[in-house]
Order: C-alpha cells, then sequence, then structure tokens
C-alpha cells in the first residue's frame, strides 16, 4: 500500500487516539507519513489539498467537502468541551479586542454566532498557546480559547466570561462538533474510517502503549491536564459520529449559513459518511 500523508495536531487527544495508526499498529491500515500542526495551520493545509488525511475545524467544512470527504471516526465532539472566552477581569466586552485561534476554527464560529449582539471590537488571530499569555499581559481584551486552555487558564490570573460550549448546549440540546477527520476524495474513506476507528480502540484497550506518544507532543502538559484532555475530547463520538453527530454538525453549519457566516452546505451533504457497522 502506498504511504499516505497525514496531519493532526500535537494536542493529547489527537495523540492518544492516532498512536496506533501513526506507528502501524492497525493491520490493514495503510502506513501514514504524520505532520504536526496547530489548528488553523491544519485547516490552511486542507484549503490547498496538501494532505491525504487532515484534522480540521468543522467550521472549515464548507469550504473543503469538494476535495476531501468526511470520515464518521476521529473527531472531537461531546458536551461539556466548548471554547472559552477569557479576559483579564473585564467583563463588558462590548469594542473588546479578542486573540482568536483561527478565523475558520470552530471556536470563532461559535464565537460569531455568541457574539452577535456583543459588539466586539477587533480580532487577531494568534496560536492557541500564546492566547493566554498575551491577555494575562495587557495584549489583547479578551482571548478565545480552546484544547487544555479551559483547565489552566486560572494559573493564568484569568476568567471564562462565557463557555460557549454550554451556550450552544443549552440553545440546541446537542453536543458540540470541535474537529474532523478528511480524506481525500479518491481515497477508500469506508476503509480509512474503520483504520482510525480501529486505532481510537487500540487506544482505549491499552491507554499506556500510547503514553510517551502522547508525552512527547504534549507541549510541556502536566500528566493530569494530558489526562482530563484525553477524557473530555476522546468518547464514543470519536468512534463514531451517529445520527446526533450528524445533527449537531448540520445544526451548527446551518446555523451559521443562516447568519451568512458559512456557505450553505449542498443537500445531502452529510449522508455518505461511511457509517459504522
Amino acid at each position: 500500500m502506498d504511504t499516505l500523508s497525514l496531519a493532526i495536531s500535537p494536542c493529547p487527544n489527537d495523540t492518544f487516539a492516532f498512536h496506533a495508526l501513526v506507528h502501524g499498529l492497525v493491520p490493514g491500515a495503510p502506513p501514514v507519513s504524520t505532520t504536526f500542526a496547530d489548528i488553523d495551520v491544519l485547516n490552511a493545509r486542507a484549503a490547498e489539498g496538501v494532505d491525504d488525511l487532515v484534522k480540521v475545524s468543522y467550521a472549515a467544512l464548507p469550504w473543503l467537502l469538494g476535495r476531501y470527504s468526511l470520515l464518521a471516526a476521529g473527531s472531537a465532539l461531546g458536551r461539556g468541551c466548548g471554547p472559552l472566552v477569557l479576559t483579564a477581569g473585564r467583563t463588558d466586552l462590548r469594542g473588546a479586542s479578542v486573540a482568536i485561534p483561527g478565523t475558520r476554527t470552530t471556536a470563532y464560529l461559535l464565537f460569531r454566532l455568541w457574539a452577535e449582539k456583543v459588539g466586539v471590537g477587533s480580532v487577531e488571530v494568534l496560536p492557541f498557546d500564546q492566547i493566554m499569555p498575551a491577555v494575562r499581559d495587557g495584549g489583547y481584551d479578551a482571548g478565545l480559547v480552546i484544547h487544555e486552555s479551559r483547565f489552566t487558564y486560572p494559573s493564568y490570573g484569568l476568567t471564562a466570561v462565557a463557555d460557549l460550549g454550554d451556550w450552544w448546549e443549552g440553545h440546541t440540546g446537542l453536543p458540540i462538533p470541535l474537529g474532523a477527520i478528511l480524506a481525500r476524495r479518491g481515497l477508500d474513506a469506508a476503509g480509512l474510517s474503520d483504520a482510525v476507528r480501529a486505532s481510537v480502540a487500540a487506544a482505549f484497550a491499552d491507554r499506556s502503549a500510547s503514553a510517551p506518544f502522547v508525552i512527547e507532543h504534549a507541549q510541556e502538559m502536566a500528566p493530569d491536564v494530558v489526562n482530563a484532555h484525553i477524557e473530555l475530547y476522546v468518547n464514543d463520538f470519536t468512534l463514531d459520529l451517529g445520527d446526533e453527530g450528524r445533527a449537531a454538525v448540520g445544526e451548527l453549519l446551518g446555523r451559521a449559513a443562516t447568519a451568512g457566516l458559512v456557505p450553505a452546505l449542498a443537500p445531502g451533504a452529510l449522508d455518505s459518511w461511511p457509517p459504522r457497522v
């Protein structure tokens, strides 16, 4: 089999879920060469068609489905895991400058839906691990954070003024779709979904096997933060999106399209996922 290029984040949820696939431990799966990058970089790589398999934000999906297929396995989607809006004590965000992790991230899409009537000022993209220090040091009035930041922000002296996951779940009753795995069209999407699912299942079956790989790429996270990150972002939806996952994606992108924030998906665009059988 030809080697496929895989691009994922260095975050514990991705390194945990993809450990077996990256290391050739999934029987019958193609070998992969792996690139690690921040989510904003991954979204840009997908827009350029750089990789065969790539982790992206669900918010970027409407621009990518012409080139890629959405896999049923490998997603980061769940409850209680939404992006946070942080400040160094400010509560009124009118006219505020906000650091964000990317313009096509799900975090920013949710922020735009949430902040429609807030009247924030400017936004600027920063690598997600630079956002909290920048807000703490007064470079921005607020920061939109993702990943492990929801566990570590108090150590920066910051306050959460909004939990966009709580806001989303309260309005829709649905889990929040954060990150997706895409495969280049023309590849065996069903087979690759099975391979990713097997990698996730292997991670659940033996959590210790992936631990050195996860820690290697965890950007100096404390072990308890690494474990909390995995528990929050890797779950049954990572094994298979299912009907509820499909509904959550459709609701998010449908609301965003109605608000003029993303292109509308073509009818049936989310109906061809290769499901778990």
